[in-house]
């Protein structure tokens, strides 16, 4: 008899943070925009415009691959349970 320890992190964890992360690269994308790091970079409007694209397209790509289920980890691989035992592994 050999007791199954699960060391991974659930997947709803993992779903909020990564609902949590694209907001933040939302967020900060949207500040580039209105001006708020003008104080890191008053000379430098380039990189206002540059910094608030980037962080809203990897904010908007973020939340394709979290809820298109590209991502691995976030409900698009089977459980566990659902697998078949491989008889050449070592896991029992």
């Amino acid at each position: 008899m050999s007791a199954r320890r699960n060391t991974g992190t659930p997947k709803a964890m993992r779903n909020i943070f990564g609902i949590i992360m694209i907001v933040i690269y939302l967020a900060v994308g949207i500040l580039f925009f209105c001006g708020y790091f003008d104080i890191l970079f008053p000379t430098w409007t380039w990189v206002r415009w540059v910094g608030g694209t980037l962080f809203v397209a990897y904010g908007l790509w973020r939340g394709y691959r979290q809820f298109a289920g590209i991502d691995r980890g976030y409900g698009n691989e089977p459980d566990d349970d659902d697998e078949t035992p491989d008889p050449t592994s070592f896991k029992h």
